[in-house]
């Protein structure tokens, strides 16, 4: 594992920060060095049994496949079973390249990931949460009003210049099918793929100060805009960055301190920006909504069709039903890729 950052200063404090633990580098990727030590994880961070190695088909060739998460210990458990359904079901599993963005430095976080799975070849990156300091409106969902929740809005910044194209990935899913299927998507001249959904009303996602103005209810015109969930996409990273696609949604991020346009989010400035202008995807790769909705988490099925993700968007986490003994039908699909060893597992292993 790898943490990035061209400058020397900041290869000065990202050494600062491993050798003094409550200190962390403020740059926006993270440091370039490497990280030997396993630390032993503290009581805030959940301890992971090791993963098996996976290893690449005869057929493999070189071409790495980069998937993009953020990472924090309030979603490692979702992060981990993310991680090991995409590696289980990958016929070339050593191809797969992670870059895990994060806002806050926490070394049990990363020798976590590195002892769960020794084999994987990943990069961190840090998001400087005072990019949207000040540009965040409180939202429906005090989880989506954390500032990484924002981080896929700046890919085109922290990710590495010579990766072009990636797929970001929410941690609250599961890959049940070979994730290189979803990065062969053609995106068509498009920056970016996702499922769309059309037959939302897509209305819902703006508030009437929105449509009511007549500059703004101008935003789609030309376009047949569809909703589109943000937690599964491929990227074209360097069409997004000569489009300064990330400049365009902070504008709108502005105007919503302003008028109060939307509630939801990161998700409404993708939507102004790019809806009705995407590649669509087969919805088999994002069957989301499975945690509920935004304020109870209710219990939802599966959508008829086939499934080659599942996504617990939504207020409801399958980790946390599954500890609390109420758990949904949909959440034992989960359960077999979640890598959680209980204190009570510990205990009588140790």
């Amino acid at each position: 594992m790898a943490f990035r950052n061209p400058s020397l200063s900041s290869l000065l404090i990202g050494l600062l920060s491993l050798l003094l633990p409550l200190q962390y580098s403020t740059t926006t990727a993270a440091v370039g060095i490497r990280l030997g030590v396993i630390r032993k994880p503290s009581p805030d961070v959940p301890i992971f049994r090791e993963a098996p190695a996976f290893r690449n088909g005869d057929a493999c060739g070189s071409d790495k496949i980069h998937i993009s998460m953020t990472l924090d210990s309030n979603y490692l458990r979702g992060t981990m079973a993310a991680v090991l359904s995409i590696l289980q079901h990958s016929t070339c599993p050593e191809n797969l390249e992670f870059h895990f963005l994060w806002a806050r430095f926490e070394p049990d976080v990363f020798s976590s990931i590195k002892s769960t799975f020794p084999y994987l070849n990943f990069n961190a990156y840090h998001f400087d949460s005072h990019r949207v300091r000040g540009k965040i409106s409180k939202s429906i969902r005090q989880a989506l009003d954390q500032p990484l929740n924002y981080a896929r809005i700046y890919l085109g910044d922290i990710i590495p210049a010579e990766v072009k194209r990636l797929i970001y990935l929410d941690s609250d899913l599961v890959v049940v099918d070979d994730v290189a299927k979803l990065w062969d998507v053609e995106l068509e001249n498009k920056v970016l793929a996702a499922p769309e959904y059309c037959h939302a009303n897509f209305t819902k996602y703006f508030t009437g100060v929105f449509w009511s103005d007549p500059t703004m209810a101008e935003t789609f015109k030309g376009r047949r805009p569809c909703y589109f969930n943000t937690g599964v996409m491929v990227v074209d990273v360097e069409k997004w960055r000569e489009g300064s696609y990330t400049s365009k949604m902070e504008e709108w991020m502005v105007v919503q301190k302003q008028k109060r346009i939307y509630h939801l989010g990161s998700l409404p400035p993708f939507l102004l920006v790019l809806a009705g202008d995407i590649k669509g995807v087969d919805h088999r790769w994002n069957q989301h909504g499975l945690g509920g909705d935004n304020l109870e988490g209710k219990c939802r099925s599966l959508h008829p069709g086939p499934v080659s993700l599942l996504h617990w968007s939504g207020k409801g986490k399958p980790w946390l039903r599954l500890d609390s003994r109420k758990p949904c039908i949909v959440d034992h699909l989960w359960a077999p890729y979640d890598l959680y060893r209980s204190s009570t597992h510990s205990l009588e292993e140790y």
